[in-house]
């Protein structure tokens, strides 16, 4: 069985045309794969998020290939018209802020991911309990978010991301809410999550702290992308 959960190769991104025309990516190409935790990092502006929305089948390559696992997404155009259902069944997303619904209880936020992808309510509800375990806040299954901390909300936010038993999670700056204490919880946490689940991980970070908990960093120089493995507590650049 493959280990490849990501596949770009010459990845172009361009905004606007003529005159306008903003080069963002030019002949990005790197592979993740299952089981790995990799950090995104390069200057604000130089298309981090953008690159993570692109292999989340958000925003549209200019040009380039992208495989999701064995499966070839996007050869210059999308090769399916279900990109939704893509990011339903294969991709978990989790942001800078938790964005969980603030009128439902956290048990009820995790089920609604999959419920759907027309799972029962009672599977649905004992997959978030089972999440919510793993992420020992099973106390808090019938609490609002506001009644939350902000890492507990972070970790509720990490379970929703789980629940439809993702092959891929693309984290875009998930620890910029946090303290210091809590950040390194939420990464090793994604590390965890990486080896016991045999998901592969993007985490978009500005904090080089929380770099030696990742297996490699991948920067964005000259609007391409380079891969660099990190040793020990040093990053090798």
């Amino acid at each position: 069985m493959s280990k490849q959960a990501i596949k770009v190769e010459n990845l172009v991104k361009n905004f606007g045309k003529g005159d306008s025309l903003v080069e963002v990516l030019n002949g990005a190409s790197f592979r993740v794969d299952k089981g790995e935790l990799v950090a995104l990092v390069a200057p604000s502006g130089a298309g981090k998020t953008t690159l993570l929305m692109m292999i989340g089948c958000v925003e549209e390559p200019t040009s380039g290939k992208i495989w999701l696992g064995d499966e070839k997404v996007y050869d210059n155009k999308w090769l399916t018209k279900e990109t939704r259902k893509i990011r339903r069944e294969k991709i978990g997303f989790i942001f800078q802020a938790h964005y969980l619904i603030p009128f439902l209880n956290i048990l009820e936020n995790i089920t609604l991911v999959p419920q759907a992808n027309g799972v029962s309510d009672e599977e649905s509800k004992k997959i978030a309990m089972e999440l919510l375990e793993y992420f020992d806040i099973a106390d808090k299954a019938y609490s609002m978010p506001s009644q939350l901390s902000g890492g507990q909300n972070q970790r509720a936010a990490i379970a929703r991301a789980l629940a439809n038993k993702p092959q891929i999670i693309l984290a875009d700056e998930p620890t910029a809410a946090l303290d210091s204490k809590r950040s390194v919880d939420v990464v090793k946490m994604l590390k965890k999550i990486a080896i016991e689940q045999n998901v592969a991980v993007i985490m978009v970070t500005h904090d080089e702290a929380m770099l030696p908990l990742c297996d490699r960093i991948l920067k964005i120089e000259d609007k391409k992308v380079v891969s660099s493995k990190i040793s020990g507590e040093n990053m090798i650049l």
